[in-house]
Order: structure tokens, then C-alpha cells, then sequence
């Protein structure tokens, strides 16, 4: 890792109920949430945008969700980022099989029609040789209300900043799953 280490108790008062909550979910607290939180500003804008991504009345559901931002988190190769995200992609759509496939998602039926789309956005987003094009777009408003695009595109670009801050200061997976290795 490119930045020291602090523990949540170093942290100050404010933030330790965040990673007490972490705790609770994964059983420790999340590296980058560590790294964030040493600016509290920051910590607390990314927290309150990935709430507002993450929330029940999404009109893309978690599994989807938790798919793409695996996906773009391989191409970002932030091994903390994979990890995470396919374990909790296994967990919303109850198959670890299918979390590890989406590398493979073209040549897989394990997707969804609207899951192998979102996950075209999601390449195409995320590789900057690309651009999305108005084919994509056509195809992705017949899934998709314009709301739902909107929150996808939200999606995938808050996945970029997360798996590039990541991967940029080498922050390590914390052995939530089996590593879909980055393609």
C-alpha cells in the first residue's frame, strides 16, 4: 500500500461508527474507507454519494448493481475493488459462479439481457479508447427508464473514481471472495 495504515480508533470520534458498522458487515473495516477518512470531508461526500447509488428504491437492482461495478473494477485491476464487489454480487444474486463469470460475461449464460447491456455501458464507460455511442444508448432505453440510465452511468463513473483511487495506492483485497482476475 502506497499510504500508512491508521486503525478507526486513530480516526477521530466522528467516524468511528462508520467502521464499527463495517465491522458488523464484513467483520473488519474497510481498508479504503481507512484511507477516505484520513480527509473527512471526502470520506463523507463518497459515503453520502454511494448511499444515495446504493439505496433500496433504486431502479437498478443490487444484483445488477454489484455486477457492473465488478466489472469495472477488473478493468481498473483494484484487487480490493474485485474482491469486494463479487462477493457482494454473489451474495445479491446468490450465485459465486456467476460473480466470478463476469470477466466472461459475453460468452457466458449466466446474464441477462439487461445485465450483459449494463455491462457493455459499463466497458465502454470505463476503457477511455471508447465512447458510448448512440446504438448503445438506443439499446439501453429499451431496459432502461431514463432515471435507471442516469443512476447506471452515476453508478459506473462513482466505480471508476472508487477502483482507480484504489488501484492508484495499491490498496489490497481483503479476502472476501475467490478473485475474478482482471481482464
Amino acid at each position: 500500500m502506497h499510504v500508512t495504515d491508521k486503525s478507526p480508533e486513530q480516526m477521530r470520534w466522528y467516524l468511528r461508527p462508520f467502521f464499527w458498522l463495517q465491522r458488523r458487515r464484513y467483520g473488519a473495516p474497510l481498508v479504503p474507507a481507512l484511507v477516505w477518512a484520513r480527509v473527512p470531508a471526502l470520506y463523507f461526500a463518497l459515503a453520502g454519494f454511494y448511499a444515495a447509488l446504493d439505496r433500496r428504491r433504486s431502479p437498478l437492482e443490487p444484483a445488477l448493481r454489484s455486477l457492473v461495478q465488478t466489472r469495472v473494477s477488473q478493468i481498473n485491476h483494484c484487487d480490493f475493488c474485485i474482491d469486494l464487489n463479487a462477493a457482494v454480487a454473489a451474495e445479491r444474486g446468490g450465485s459465486m459462479k456467476k460473480a466470478l463469470a463476469v470477466g466472461e460475461w459475453r460468452g457466458s449464460d449466466l446474464f441477462s439481457a439487461r445485465e450483459r447491456l449494463a455491462l457493455e455501458y459499463a466497458e465502454v464507460m470505463t476503457q477511455t479508447e471508447q465512447r458510448v455511442g448512440e446504438d448503445l444508448i438506443a439499446r439501453l432505453r429499451e431496459h432502461l427508464d431514463e432515471s435507471a440510465l442516469i443512476e447506471l452511468t452515476a453508478l459506473i463513473a462513482f466505480q471508476n473514481l472508487s477502483s482507480k483511487f484504489n488501484a492508484a495506492l495499491d490498496i489490497p483485497s481483503q479476502g472476501f471472495c475467490g478473485r475474478p482476475r482482471s481482464k
